[in-house]
């Protein structure tokens, strides 16, 4: 019987994290961009030192322009796109790879375990890299806490976190993201990171509300092997230097 492997994008984010101590995601929501743009943005993040680019979002309509921005993008970047998808919709085969996530505190079914049966046949289809990973969202959960129907963790309950993380471990899942939410005021707290760190021994993803190379600084520190940012792509008007602050703080 073969035994799965880990794929060429998994073991290319293992390296940069344990070369590098800390690896840099950005984070592209194709709603909200055009696949011209899109390319434009994702070619200024590269240079300016992302590892990969996430594509994704929490209420994807349409496949055929997730399409569409996918291969524009995959016309001329370098390193790895990842799919982030929150539904069936946000699938591509113009990806490298795919975040194969479970919303662990989502009261409906349907985005810890059906959603996922029912993308399986697809992913195999189109030969995507598959990277299992837990998904906890915490605080106020944003957009995707809604539409996930996700029960948020509290940041003062990092204990309950930690042992939503740990069981993704036992799972057999080799990510777990904490996920503050799109336009979080403030990310996670340092704290509460270290908290669920000391328990795990998985990839540790932290993303929302992450805005300055200090807010990297302090992720990374209390445990965070990768960072992802996202609403600061939307809202910048210079990707590439905003981006080169925020890896700077992974260098640091």
């Amino acid at each position: 019987m073969n035994q799965p492997k880990i794929g060429k994008v998994e073991k290319y984010l293992r390296k940069k994290v344990l070369g590098e101590g800390a690896v840099h995601l950005t984070l592209l929501d194709p709603e909200k961009t055009s696949p011209d743009k899109a390319e434009k943005i994702c070619l200024e993040a590269e240079k300016a030192g992302t590892g990969a680019i996430l594509l994704g979002g929490s209420t994807i309509v349409s496949s055929s322009y997730v399409d569409e921005v996918a291969k524009k993008i995959k016309e001329s970047l370098n390193i790895p796109l990842i799919l982030f998808p929150g539904n069936l919709s946000g699938i591509t085969r113009f990806a490298d790879a795919i975040f194969f996530m479970s919303l662990l505190n989502s009261l409906n079914p349907y985005f810890f375990v059906d959603v996922q049966a029912l993308a399986a046949p697809t992913i195999k289809k189109y030969k995507i890299e598959t990277i299992p990973l837990g998904y906890i969202i915490m605080g106020s959960g944003g957009t995707a806490g809604f539409v996930g129907y996700a029960r948020p963790i509290p940041y003062d309950k990092a204990e309950i976190a930690a042992k939503y993380a740990l069981a993704a471990q036992y799972f057999g899942m080799r990510f777990v993201y904490l996920e503050a939410g799109s336009g979080a005021k403030k990310p996670i707290p340092s704290e509460t990171i270290s908290t669920i760190r000391r328990e795990v021994d998985v990839l540790l993803v932290v993303g929302g509300g992450i805005k300055t190379k200090k807010d990297v600084e302090k992720v990374v520190k209390a445990g965070a092997n990768i960072v992802v940012t996202g609403t600061i792509v939307e809202e910048s008007s210079c990707v590439g230097k905003k981006i080169g602050e925020l890896v700077d703080g992974i260098r640091k």
